[in-house]
């Protein structure tokens, strides 16, 4: 794939700040930044929508306009909330930002794990109660870990994990026996037949028609009662009525969830003041240099673009993720 042109034309659709290294995409194409009100009049003969922290419907609403896109970049690894009809059946190819975020979030989930075992929220309690009360903790070595999505994030995910001496299998849309990565893979839509066996349930799986709502009732009956859920991948994979039902009714110990279903919640959901929840803002991936990382990978891909060779990053319309 390539530009029509020598200086393709990219509209690089923005909230409230323009992405970094935007000197370094001015010397490839020329730029049209917009936001979202404008969006239509830069898209009239661009060939690159450069998608950057913006999830407004604003591409669905002015597709009209795009009569020349040949492509488009998301910088995020999700493209749930941007993947409509209309560009699903079309030529446009569509890129995201696979692998820029994995390690920041594996870390993260890892995160989560020693703040369950180690019972970091009940000794930061006690410090507020000014109690000075002796516990013991859990290890993780030895633990096992069922990690819900076998890409990126979920390998990193696995690696960090397997470093620290948890055993880890993974769960993808088919089973298959184990890879490097995983001790054994099981297919995601028998969730509720292998949960019982983990000590751990990490959820990283991209946001898809077959994912939505994947965890509920059934997989918590089937999870060990002393098993925690963590969700570092998407809201919606969790039926959140069915986990409020799970944490107080005992069908698991608990949960730590960076994304939640709706997001943020609304004040006074029950989620927010569980003792056996911990919430993080949607931030798992966001360290210090992510933005300047995530824009260099679209300065790298546009040069590909502009030099005709294949993109990286490509997306499954149809699945709605990087195969």
């Amino acid at each position: 794939m390539s530009g029509n042109r020598e200086r393709p034309v990219v509209a690089v659709l923005y909230r409230e700040e323009l992405p970094p290294r935007l000197r370094d995409i001015e010397r490839l194409a020329e730029v049209r930044p917009v936001t979202a009100e404008n969006l239509a009049g830069a898209l009239a003969g661009a060939d690159v929508l450069y998608q950057w922290h913006s999830f407004a419907p604003a591409l669905r609403d002015n597709w009209h306009a795009a009569s020349s896109l040949q492509w488009i970049h998301v910088s995020a690894a999700g493209v749930d909330k941007l993947l409509f009809a209309e560009l699903a059946h079309s030529d446009v190819v569509l890129t995201n930002s696979r692998g820029v975020l994995s390690r920041a979030i594996a870390e993260f989930a890892l995160g989560f794990v020693l703040d369950i075992a180690k019972d970091a929220q009940g000794s930061f309690l006690l410090q507020q109660q000014q109690q000075w009360q002796h516990r013991v903790t859990r290890r993780i070595h030895g633990r096992r870990v069922l990690v819900v999505g076998t890409g990126s994030i979920g390998r990193e995910i696995a690696r960090l994990f397997r470093a620290v001496g948890m055993d880890v299998s993974g769960a993808g849309r088919t089973s298959r026996p184990g890879d490097a990565d995983f001790t054994d893979i099981h297919s995601s839509a028998d969730l509720a037949g292998v949960v019982g066996s983990f000590d751990f349930v990490v959820l990283a799986a991209p946001l898809t028609p077959d994912t939505r709502g994947m965890i509920g009732a059934e997989v918590f009956a089937a999870m060990k009662p002393s098993a925690h859920v963590i969700n570092v991948g998407r809201g919606e994979l969790i039926q959140t009525d069915a986990l409020v039902h799970a944490l107080t009714g005992g069908d698991i110990a608990g949960a730590a969830l960076d994304v939640v279903h709706p997001e943020p919640l609304s004040l006074g959901h029950p989620l927010w003041s569980m003792r056996n929840v911990v919430l993080t803002p949607h931030m798992s991936g966001d360290t210090e240099s992510y933005l300047d990382e995530l824009a260099e990978l679209f300065v790298h891909n546009l040069q590909r673009f502009v030099q005709g060779e294949p993109l990286v990053n490509i997306v499954d319309k149809s699945l709605g993720f990087v195969r």
